[in-house]
């Protein structure tokens, strides 16, 4: 099979990071991630998202776009942990309905994304991974990041709503879904053997899968 490129797209605390990690150590792929320690905004937007929300997602925008660029250039099969797509059909539409993102920056920043993304290599195969937004939560706080803290039950229901719209339109590539709930692929090889069959029927041709 010729190189590929794979996104991993799911609520926070879905497992995004796990999977693509063991993904890609199981089928000997290249591995991509979200930039979060050398994020120059990340710290800044925690303090006052309203005044860092903008430069924020204009910054994970040119990192996704370069990463993006830099998997389908490789010859090499890759898979990265959250996509491009969420930034503009997620998480800036949260901030937007949020209030942290102003009427003006929000539509600004939404031209440049499609000006960009039209001009992107469309993958191959976007996995979404599903659980309960409580379910979620209760991740969240047991892995304890400081930086997560302040996530909340409802914002992570919001979330999931933006989802389920996002993918009720999503037609670039072929979409596997799978309920990460109901797996335990960092602790349970024969669930990772499940995924990865599955990721591998799936970019083949066959039918849709839900998992």
């Amino acid at each position: 099979m010729s190189g590929k490129l794979v996104l991993v797209a799911g609520n926070i605390g879905t497992g995004k990071t796990s999977l693509t990690e063991r993904l890609g150590d199981r089928l000997g792929w290249c591995t991509a991630y979200e930039s979060v320690i050398d994020n120059p905004y990340l710290g800044d937007f925690y303090q006052d998202m309203d005044a860092w929300s903008f430069h924020l997602q204009v910054y994970f925008l040119g990192h996704r776009a370069q990463q993006h660029l830099e998997l389908v250039s490789d010859n090499r099969s890759a898979i990265a942990d959250r996509s491009i797509y969420e930034d503009v059909k997620i998480f800036a539409r949260a901030l937007y309905h949020q209030g942290s993102l102003s009427e003006r920056d929000y539509r600004s920043y939404q031209r440049v994304f499609q000006l960009i993304a039209d001009h992107l290599p469309e993958p191959d195969l976007l996995i979404y991974l599903i659980a309960p937004p409580e379910i979620l939560q209760k991740r969240i706080e047991e892995r304890g990041r400081a930086i997560e803290s302040g996530i909340s039950l409802e914002y992570l229901t919001l979330l999931d709503s933006f989802y389920d719209d996002w993918m009720k339109t999503f037609n670039l590539c072929p979409v596997l879904k799978i309920r990460s709930d109901d797996l335990d692929f960092v602790h349970k090889k024969g669930h990772l053997d499940t995924v990865a069959n599955l990721v591998q029927e799936k970019l083949t041709g066959k039918e849709e899968i839900v998992f």
